[in-house]
């Protein structure tokens, strides 16, 4: 009997294991991210927003959204990739990331792709200078990299502790 548990919990693992993952991919420059869906409250097109002093250069600022003060982070900038550029396919992707909400500026918005866990290739070591702690692994769809980020991770960090204090203005 306690076999036929043992049995029964390995089966509903190894399906955990093959669980497909949803991810919204967007693009950075020329490279292809992805974010975990479940994150995701609304994509909107870049609009102004309210500046605030003496913060880092890739938090551009706040958005009053259905009356919730909103921090926007532009990727570009966070990542120090390449020039900055809004144009009408410059996009804002709402999140909802622990028990806040924040706005990320990116390029364009690509599609929603599914993956399973073996899908997904770790980071190799590159460089020491090269900041990998928010890219949680690499995948191949079709013949596209994906670099796949942990966005929790990425705005719970220190440096983007600012963005809760920005919120709670």
């Amino acid at each position: 009997m306690n076999n036929q548990l043992n049995q029964n919990f390995s089966d509903e693992t190894v399906v955990e294991e093959n669980k497909l993952h949803e991810y919204l991919t967007f693009i950075l420059d020329e490279e292809i991210y992805g974010l975990d869906i479940l994150k995701v409250q609304e994509i909107r097109g870049y609009d102004t927003v309210t500046k605030i002093a003496n913060t880092p250069e890739f938090i551009k600022g706040v958005i009053n959204l259905r009356g919730n003060i909103i921090p926007i982070v532009d990727l570009r900038l966070k990542f120090n990739i390449g020039n900055v550029t809004y144009d009408e396919l410059t996009v804002v992707i709402i999140l909802n990331v622990g028990d806040r909400i924040v706005g990320i500026v990116v390029d364009g918005v690509a599609d929603v792709v599914q993956l399973t866990p073996d899908q997904i290739r770790q980071v190799p070591e590159i460089a020491a200078e090269i900041d990998t702690q928010y890219i949680t692994g690499l995948a191949t769809i079709e013949e596209n990299m994906l670099i796949l980020v942990n966005i929790e991770k990425l705005m719970n960090s220190q440096e983007m502790a600012l963005v809760g204090a920005l919120a709670e203005v």
